[in-house]
């Protein structure tokens, strides 16, 4: 993302969106999602089909949602259900069979390039998401705006237009805008 000085009513989903995109196909398995977006250090990603499309959105959510199902979870070292109780270690294991296009969210919430920062925030509002599709009327992702994203513009618009810097800071790549670590970092842009 390129923080600018333009006014914030003025930005698009062009102008914040991560480019990006780690999309994730729909045939691979549940266990394989879970290691890639773990190892990408995001929360969420597009599901693709074998053409580039996007179909749905895989996120932590629909992770938590299939542990909570029936039998998913299990005392280790045993195939009996669960009793959670603080001394317990509660595992839950993904069948090889479990794939991703069984757990996504196929009810997405995609934009234009075009999209305001004001529709966007309303359409992550409205359909309680966190993140957003974006894509050309191909349905192919070239971006995703997150939540984050949104905080992010409004942080550094205020901080440049009380400032009046003329150096925009440049944000760029995935590991600022799901930051994860619990180190102070990023003090450049503070």
């Amino acid at each position: 993302m390129t923080i600018t000085r333009r006014p914030i009513a003025e930005l698009t989903a062009a102008d914040v969106m991560s480019r990006e995109v780690i999309a994730v196909p729909k045939h691979l398995s549940l266990r394989a999602a879970a290691r890639m977006l773990a190892g990408s250090h995001i929360s969420g990603a597009p599901v693709v089909d074998h053409t580039g499309r996007c179909v749905g959105v895989l996120s932590t959510t629909d992770f938590v949602e299939w542990a909570g199902r029936e039998g998913t979870m299990t005392r280790e070292g045993s195939d009996k259900s669960a009793c959670v109780c603080e001394w317990e270690i509660i595992t839950t294991k993904a069948p090889e069979n479990e794939q991703v296009r069984d757990w996504m969210t196929s009810d997405l919430v995609m934009s234009l390039p075009t999209a305001s920062l004001s529709e966007l925030a309303r359409s992550m509002i409205d359909a309680h998401v966190h993140r957003v599709i974006v894509a050309v009327e191909d349905g192919k992702p070239i971006g995703i705006v997150s939540s984050t994203d949104i905080l992010a513009a409004v942080a550094y618009a205020n901080k440049a237009s009380a400032t009046g810097d003329s150096e925009s800071p440049k944000l760029s790549g995935p590991h600022f805008l799901t930051h994860t670590c619990k180190e102070p970092c990023h003090e450049e842009y503070r």
